[in-house]
Parts: structure tokens; sequence; C-alpha cells
């Protein structure tokens, strides 16, 4: 088993991201138990408090009794801060049954308890099935002479209180009452709170560990990296670190092994490229030339060979007659001319795959430069008596070398003729488009087989090749719009209809 095969066999683990789960579920552990603790102790602790308030409320209510203070403002000043801060209810009721102090929001409810206590009418929550009261004890909380504190529930309201009922030194009776409900629903509100701020601090939390432990990590990560480029032989990263532990000089001795391999191979390299550019442009070259040849030698045989035999006819003597001779003569300069085409085309498709051909970009309107193209090309369709529509529409002002533009323009309109077929039309129109200009020839007849559209633009192919020999086509002229369109940077292309073939090319908008 080899290295490659031991490491894709070892499951990996990202010491960045175990340090950062690491982080985040210790402050998750440690603010969930908080939480626990809270949900636990705090409502034990609210009420201890609340327990320890109705006490020092209950001394200051008999400091004031025994004072005959009960009546003063300033008595009246603890008893308001009581009730307004701690939410403590107070009525203070003398021997004779006549209340001296009452501050409640609910009179009549302070005065039932204070009757209830004066004569223990309240029954344990215990009893509920039994005996049938409004307010119940739950549990007593203290106890001695002088009071006691209990939690009080209320069947009607269905809510706990504390109260604290007790006896002053002057022989007065004092009621404290507090609602607990108000404790239950603070300890949730702040267990949610915390809840919500827990997990909060925990995201926030594990982001500040990603980016501590991204830190700490860094130059392993860099280190292994430059090793992982290192493996595939690119020796072009460095490492960089300008800490003092041992990871930076582990960088720089394999800085200095990188730098040795780097200029041992990187020679080999350029080597190896230029060799293997140096072969891909012998096969192309030989390629082109092989295919150059074969199209050369196919497409020249015909009109040689009919050169060939109507000249050694001549030279015979079967054209006895000088009709006869002017035929043969007429058919070697005919064929001669055709050769003479072929070589032509042939050569400007060359010049072209090649790049040695300098275009000139100039700003001119397409559709005047079509119509006086037409002049000259539309006699061809006048002696097949096919119609030529063109669209007339304003100028459309292009960018485009005009020779060029001119070869692909005619070189798609003679296909047109020679391919036109049924109601003899031919249509030339223009579409405006955001960028570019696209011009379509359309001619009625038969549509190109769909196994021939992507040889289209192949050089010397031809769809029905009997029929192209009866025009003199070569198969070179769709080769010639593919070189140039592709000089100009420019796109072209055919569309089938049921009723005929439509070629198109676009040109820059000026």
């Amino acid at each position: 088993m080899d290295n490659r095969e031991r490491a894709a066999g070892r499951a990996r683990y990202s010491i960045r991201i175990q340090f950062t789960l690491i982080f985040f579920f210790l402050m998750l552990g440690a603010i969930g138990l908080c939480w626990i603790i809270n949900s636990t102790f705090l409502e034990r602790y609210y009420i201890r408090e609340k327990k320890k308030a109705l006490t020092e409320i209950y001394k200051e209510v008999n400091a004031a009794a025994v004072s005959n203070s009960i009546d003063s403002d300033e008595f009246d000043d603890v008893v308001g801060r009581a009730e307004g801060i701690e939410n403590i209810s107070l009525i203070v009721m003398d021997s004779g049954s006549t209340t001296v102090k009452l501050h409640a929001s609910d009179s009549s409810a302070m005065g039932q308890r204070m009757w209830d206590n004066l004569f223990g009418e309240t029954p344990d929550l215990d009893d509920k099935d039994t005996v049938r009261s409004r307010y119940y004890v739950v549990r007593e909380l203290a106890s001695n002479d002088s009071y006691r504190i209990s939690i009080i529930y209320d069947s009607r309201s269905e809510l706990k209180s504390m109260e604290l009922f007790g006896v002053l030194d002057d022989g007065s009776f004092c009621l404290l009452r507090t609602a607990l409900e108000s404790i239950h629903n603070s300890s949730a509100i702040a267990n949610r709170f915390m809840g919500y701020i827990g997990i909060v601090i925990s995201l926030a939390g594990a982001l500040f560990a990603l980016f501590l432990a991204g830190r700490l990590t860094r130059p392993i990560r860099e280190l292994t990296e430059i090793s992982a480029r290192m493996k595939k032989l690119d020796f072009s990263a460095k490492y960089n670190g300008k800490s003092r532990t041992e990871i930076a000089e582990l960088g720089d001795n394999i800085n200095e092994l990188s730098e040795i391999l780097e200029k041992t191979i990187s020679e080999l390299k350029t080597a190896n490229s230029e060799l293997r550019e140096d072969i891909e442009r012998k096969e192309k070259a030989e390629e082109m030339r092989q295919e150059f040849l074969s199209g050369v030698t196919h497409e020249l045989k015909t009109p040689l060979a009919l050169i060939r035999g109507y000249a050694e006819g001549l030279s015979e003597g079967i054209a006895d007659d000088p009709e006869s001779t002017r035929f043969y003569t007429e058919v070697i300069v005919d064929e001669a001319d055709k050769m003479n085409r072929i070589v032509e085309k042939l050569l400007s498709l060359n010049q072209l795959e090649f790049g040695k051909v300098q275009f000139s970009m100039v700003r001119f309107d397409i559709v005047g430069f079509i119509g006086g193209c037409l002049q000259n090309a539309g006699m061809l369709a006048e002696k097949k008596g096919i119609s030529v529509n063109v669209e007339q529409r304003p100028p459309l002002f292009v960018w485009a070398d005009e020779f060029w533009t001119e070869e692909v323009f005619i070189n798609y309109f003679s296909n047109a003729v020679n391919h036109c077929e049924g109601e003899k039309v031919i249509d030339i129109h223009f579409e405006e488009k955001q960028n570019c200009v696209r011009v379509y020839v359309f001619n009625t007849g038969s549509p190109i087989p769909d196994e021939s559209v992507p040889h289209l633009w192949e050089k010397f192919y031809k769809v029905d090749k009997a029929r192209t020999r009866q025009y003199g086509g070569s198969g070179v002229g769709l080769s010639i719009v593919k070189a140039i369109m592709d000089q100009m940077h420019q796109e072209y292309g055919v569309i089938n209809y049921d009723n005929g073939v439509s070629f198109w090319f676009e040109l820059e908008k000026a």
C-alpha cells in the first residue's frame, strides 16, 4: 500500500473544527448548567427574599404600632415603598376588630384574609377535596410566637401568594400579603432570557473560537498545502511565517527543499512543454496539409480530366469542323476557369485560417451595403427566374470589414441561388439586437438534412455532390464564411424551415 492509499484510508479531522467544537460545547455546557441552576434554585431564592422582605416590613409595622406612629406620613411612606417595590399589601386591625391601616389594591380580599386568619378558617391544600374554601394553605414557611408565614393558594383566581399573619406588641393584628405568581413569571422570563442570550453567546463564542483556531492552525494548513503542491511537483508556494516556533523552522526547511527541487524540475518542465508544442504544431500542420492536398486533388481531378479529354480530342482531330472546335475550346476554357476559382478560394481560405489577412474595421450602413451588392449579384437570380425580396428599412450601421463582409454575403447569396426551388424566392431581412445586427438570407427549397448541418462549414463538404457539380460548386464557400466570421469574432449559422433554408451572420452594431 503506497502513501496515497494510506492517506485515503485515514479519516481527516480539522484541528480548527475540533478546537471550535470543543470551545462551543464547553460554553454551551456552562450556560446549560447555569440554566439548570437558575431553574432549580432561582424561585427558592426569590421566595426566601420575599420572606425576608415580609419579615422586615412586619418589624417596621410592629415598631410603628409600639410608638403609636402608624398614622404618620413617615409610616405611610414606608408602606408605600413596600407596596410599590415588593408588591406587598398591608392590613392592621386592633383588638376591637377595627381596621387601623389598610394598603391594598383589593381591600375586600385583604379583609377576608384577615378574618380567615383570625378564626383559623384556611384549610390545607391536601383537604381541598373534602373542604370547600376559596383559600388553602400550600405550605407553612415559618412560624413563631409573633407571626407565621405561609404560601396560600386562591382557588378562584388559581394564583398563589405569600402571607405573614402576626400579632403586634400592642395587641393589634397584622396581615402582610404579596403575590407569588410574579416570582414564578420572573423566573420563567429569566430562564428564557438566559436561554436566548446563551444561544447568542455560544454562537458568538463559536465564531470567535473559529477565528482564533484559524489563526493558530493557519501555519499548519499553509505547510500542509505547500507539501500537497510539492507532491504534485508544484514548488511555487513558499512559507512566509514570521513566528519563532518550531512550525516556522519547519517552514524554512520546506522552503529550502522547494527551491532545490524547483530549480531542477523547472528546466525539465520547460523543455517538455516546448517539445509538446512543437509536436502539436507539426501534427496540426501535417493534418492540414494532408486535408488540403486531399481536397485539392479531389476538386481538381474532374476539371483536369475534362481538359485532358477535350484537349486529346482536339489533338486527334475529332472536332473536324469550326463549330465542334469552338465547343471543345469553350469547355477547356470553362473548366480552366473553374480550376482558377477553386485555387483562388483555397488560397484565400488558407490565408484566413493562418491569420495572414488584415481586417480593416469601418463603420457603414449594412442595409445600403447589401443593396449595392445585389446590383451585381442579382443578375444570377434573374437568369434563373428567382424573385429576390429585400427588407426595406432605415439604415443600420455596423463595424466590420467591407471587403470580407461582401465575401460572406455573396457566398450566402450564391448558395441560395444555386439551391432555390419551389416558389423560387430569396428573402433578405435584418434583425437588430442589443449589440449586433443579424442578416438573414433565406431561399425556398428543400431543407438541409439534419445529419449534414454540423458538417456544412467543413472544407470540401457537399450535401448533394451531383448537384454541386452542375453549378460548379467547390464546397469551400461556407468554409470561407466560417474563417471570416471567426476572424471578426462574430456569430453565424443556418436555420432549417419546412419550405427552405436561412443562412445568417452577425456584425457588431455601431
